[in-house]
């Protein structure tokens, strides 16, 4: 029987039941292009937080890269590009061709990039708001996606699943591959690795120690940044689940360090941040000291080494006498300034020629370069053994005793605090000015490095002076801006403020949502809290306006206003591409209003049980997406939820028939240790889970429950309880399915469906899982990270039992 709507708890109130969207990208039609160095260089996501276009390299206008950049924050971080290698002069061109390809060309129209779409020519491009730029057609996946191809950085909204790669950059502003390799291996596990310039890898310097256990990592908006495991627990790496509101992207440094970087949205909202990027995570967490492999030259290049700040960040020095090879690229290593000593014979002995001397750098070893030692001797001997050997390039002498080393020198770091001390062999006559180090002592290589210590500190101060200069005019900026839309009357703020969870809604009054709604006069639908408006909302651009839904709720006697609005805040920093996102709300005196972005397809109900059945494909991809948002909400966002009403009314599709899954209105949130909760029947008739009627805790695997009926719903386009034709017992759809799958009559179950049919594999693997999610047992049914598996055909879906034991519907 249907459940009493009005006893529910009040979190009902959230999400609205009927909705459609505002767009979630603007679409770029076939033919469309940019061009390097001219006014149209870029096409912008509709928030403005992104851009894809031609980005010139920092310091050098003539050349550029096609990239995907944070288009709001100053210095327009990179987070892809697709010509590291090969940046490209003024007038290079990115098109999207006719035929629905991507394809970037030079000045003189010679083909440097092409990505084809997959699976049929792409409809258009888009470049998205979560920073995805991707080809799009009919087909249940993206026809290409930059997500899938990464380069150094992963951004909230992507997948890093097994095999997933991210490459370092070679240096700051030069975007070609780099020196290091962060994979989550096929084995599970997350390996950082140092590659040589021929791309060969070495050993791993760093793993994750979750070998056959590592599943996804996962940046999420908010929350820890984890690697998911196969048993569905976490490896958190970040210690803080608090981060305002921020931009955010996960990058492997050139450096080899990957951190977990955060820049303030806005100046006046930086929860003390800096107005730019600011490293909240990093691993190794000191990586000078993690590299010890026995091939290779280390962090720094061949004859360099390491040294690490206070907060992990390393940088490479070359030792008194030697310089940079690479003056732009301090991972290149480093060439001595001077002659190598040579040997000559004397009688039966070789001995080393003079007019050389050793110069001490305090703590500063290459562990791994020994080929002599010396016990029980003293500082003394330990130079002159290595000044008097030709071989000898550097002595290191500490408690244990003195090592002679060869060239070239690897793994070569500064050991704070370790007593040693090493003594690098240079030529007396010869300039020994190294290019950065500020260890060395002694005759005329301290000097020049004193001299050139002082340089650098004049160029820092002179750096840090300009720095602060644009800083404050940025937050000047900023300021006035805050100021012109706080006078406009639509502050911006978190709400509520009691946790300083800092979830970003807009504050609405009742008359400019009255306002917007056009005195609430066009009506979209009416759902079990409410009534659906559409409106027109300006954005923070003063000509531009959005589309938007209001929900009026109705008041309901002995609500809890704490728990809504902590239930508001907990809902609002949800943020997945398959789900409805809330904007902002109004709580003045008895009025209680809700907006949503606009979903301009209506709801999956409609599309499904229309008298056009939409095409097999599109259904395929409508399943898999509402799978992913069910797998963000019971696993991967900060709290996790049970949605606890899956149905086709709850799913909406945006211009692109993308589904959002809506309507949290009777959402339980599950706390970080929670894997039940009980409470009252919550649900739709037909889409219920059996336990709800046994008075048992309910788990995640309700929602389970309700995307089996769902899915067969969208294999059959078919309502889960229909009339039967003769005027019996209404039609249960779960009962029938199964009938047709054991009897092998899948061409009933789609009406004769040519394109299903054709499809026939994933027909019945889909259909398979459906039977799967509908197990009266709930410890039966996969979860939603199995389903998603199941539904791609990464694992076998084994013969489901029959679900004929399952309660009778109420």
């Amino acid at each position: 029987m249907v459940c009493n709507l009005s006893l529910l708890f009040p979190a009902f109130l959230l999400f609205f039941s009927i909705s459609a969207n505002a767009q979630t990208h603007r679409n770029i039609s076939l033919s469309s292009s940019i061009s390097a160095g001219s006014r149209n260089a870029s096409w912008v996501s509709p928030s403005g937080d992104f851009a894809v276009g031609f980005r010139p390299l920092d310091g050098n206008t003539s050349l550029f890269l096609l990239a995907v950049w944070f288009d709001k924050v100053p210095d327009k971080t990179v987070v892809w590009s697709a010509n590291g290698a090969d940046p490209l002069p003024s007038g290079s061109k990115l098109e999207l061709t006719f035929s629905g390809g991507l394809l970037l060309s030079d000045d003189r129209g010679r083909e440097v990039w092409k990505r084809d779409s997959v699976n049929g020519a792409a409809d258009y491009a888009a470049i998205l708001d979560t920073g995805n730029f991707v080809l799009v057609n009919s087909g249940p996946e993206y026809a290409w996606e930059s997500f899938a191809e990464p380069t150094d950085t992963l951004l909230p909204a992507q997948m890093f699943s097994r095999g997933s790669e991210l490459y370092s950059r070679r240096a700051a502003t030069n975007f070609s591959r780099g020196r290091f390799k962060l994979r989550l291996r096929t084995d599970g596990m997350l390996v950082l690795i140092p590659l040589s310039y021929q791309d060969q890898t070495y050993e791993a310097i760093w793993d994750s120690d979750t070998l056959n256990t590592g599943r996804q990592l996962i940046l999420p908006n908010s929350g820890y940044f984890y690697l998911l495991l196969a048993d569905g627990s976490r490896l958190n790496f970040s210690t803080t689940t608090s981060l305002g509101d921020v931009y955010q992207r996960a990058t492997l440094g050139f450096d080899g360090v990957f951190r977990q970087l955060v820049h303030p949205k806005s100046p006046t909202n930086n929860g003390g941040l800096l107005g730019s990027w600011t490293s909240v995570l990093s691993f190794p967490r000191n990586i000078c000291r993690s590299i010890a492999i026995s091939i290779g030259s280390g962090v720094c290049g061949f004859n360099s080494y390491c040294r690490s700040d206070a907060n992990g960040n390393p940088s490479c020095l070359c030792p008194p006498g030697y310089s940079y090879l690479d003056p732009s690229d301090s991972l290149s290593g480093c060439k001595q300034n001077f002659v190598s000593q040579s040997c000559v014979s004397q009688g039966s002995n070789v001995i080393a020629v003079s007019g050389f001397e050793m110069v001490e750098v305090p703590s500063v070893n290459w562990p791994l370069g020994d080929y002599e030692r010396y016990a029980s001797v003293d500082e003394e001997f330990c130079r002159a053994a290595c000044l008097q050997d030709c071989r000898c390039a550097v002595a290191v002498f500490d408690a244990n005793g003195c090592w002679k080393k060869r060239l070239p020198l690897s793994n070569g770091r500064l050991e704070a605090g370790s007593g040693g001390k090493g003594f690098v062999k240079v030529g007396k006559t010869n300039s020994t000015t190294p290019t950065a180090n500020d260890s060395g002592k002694g005759g005329k290589s301290g000097k020049t490095e004193k001299g050139s210590s002082r340089s650098r500190e004049t160029v820092e101060i002179t750096s840090w002076l300009l720095l602060g200069c644009s800083g404050a005019l940025f937050l000047l900026s900023a300021t006035l801006l805050c100021v012109f839309f706080l006078i406009r009357g639509r502050p911006e703020q978190s709400f509520p403020k009691s946790d300083g969870s800092g979830a970003n809604l807009m504050s609405f009054t009742y008359r400019e949502l009255e306002e917007m709604t056009s005195g609430f006069g066009e009506v979209l639908g009416v759902g079990a809290s409410g009534t659906v408006y559409k409106g027109i909302m300006s954005t923070t651009s003063i000509t531009s306006t959005k589309l938007v839904a209001v929900k009026k709720l109705d008041k309901l006697p002995n609500q809890n206003d704490q728990e809504f609005k902590n239930e508001l805040t907990a809902i609002a920093k949800v943020h997945h591409k398959n789900l409805v996102p809330l904007l902002g709300f109004c709580d003045e005196g008895p009025n209680r209003l809700l907006v949503y972005e606009f979903m301009s397809n209506g709801s999956l109900a409609d599309l499904l049980f229309s008298d056009l059945k939409p095409c097999w494909n599109q259904r395929v991809h409508i399943a898999f997406g509402i799978a992913r948002g069910l797998l963000y909400l019971h696993e991967e966002c900060q709290k996790h939820i049970i949605h606890c009403d899956i149905k086709p009314q709850n799913v909406l599709l945006d211009d692109t028939f993308v589904p959002r899954i809506s309507d949290f209105g009777m959402a339980k949130l599950l706390n970080p240790n929670q894997t039940r909760t009980t409470t009252n029947i919550r649900g739709t008739r037909g889409y219920v889970a059996p336990e709800w009627f046994k008075s048992m805790p309910v788990t995640p695997k309700v929602d389970v429950y309700s995307f089996g009926v769902l899915l067969l719903e969208i294999i059959c386009c078919r309502r889960s309880i229909e009339p039967e034709v003769d005027g019996g017992e209404p039609g249960i759809l779960t009962f029938w399915a199964f009938d047709c799958y054991r009897e092998g009559t899948l061409g009933a179950l789609v009406e004769d469906d040519r394109e299903a049919l054709q499809d026939g594999e994933r027909l019945e693997r889909l259909l398979m899982v459906g039977i799967w999610c509908i197990q009266e047992e709930p410890s039966l049914r996969p979860t939603m990270w199995k389903v998603i598996q199941m539904l791609e055909g990464v694992v076998q879906v084994p013969r489901p039992p029959d679900p004929s034991s399952m309660s009778s519907l109420a």
